[in-house]
């Protein structure tokens, strides 16, 4: 076998490594984008913890079927990147849409989440959602307004009586 099908089956591999563990795979379309762009895009997803990379729209194909994740066709084509997050289901199509509102050259092609491919625009309201830390500041600040509406009620009283 050539040196390049063995570098090619790694490749695979790396791919594989990476979806498996995924919560969240989401597709762009970086074409237009500057390499100082790229090098931002880049540093934004590694900052929330996710992976982005550039592979072979084929390789990606094979990789993404060996594990049972089904891409139409028609989205691995052209110039097509992909960022990975084994955590945060929501932080790699935040970043994307970000992305794609900040940079007009880079547009979101669709995501695999849960089991299932979403298209552009669900992945966007995928995006949408809060963060975890933002869900449990809201809980916690819905769970804690009945008392401190007793709080103040109370204070009012015994300001009235005093």
């Amino acid at each position: 076998m050539s040196a390049n099908f063995e570098n090619k089956k790694v490749v695979v591999e790396e791919i594989k490594n990476y979806a498996k563990d995924a919560k969240t795979i989401v597709l762009v379309d970086y074409k237009g984008l500057t390499v100082a762009e790229v090098s931002e895009l880049r540093n934004a997803f590694r900052k929330a913890g996710a992976t982005y990379k550039v592979y072979k729209n084929r390789l990606m194909k094979i990789a993404f079927e060996s594990l049972g994740i089904k891409f139409d066709d028609s989205l691995l084509e052209g110039t097509t990147a992909v960022a990975f997050h084994s955590e945060d289901a929501i932080a790699p199509a935040k970043i994307a849409v970000d992305g794609e509102n900040k940079y007009k050259a880079l547009t979101v092609k669709a995501s695999w989440y849960d089991g299932k491919q979403l298209d552009a625009n669900e992945t966007k309201k995928l995006a949408s959602i809060p963060s975890k830390e933002v869900l449990v500041a809201q809980l916690v600040g819905l769970l804690t307004m009945p008392m401190r509406g007793l709080a103040v009620a109370i204070s009012e009283i015994a300001k009235k009586n005093a």
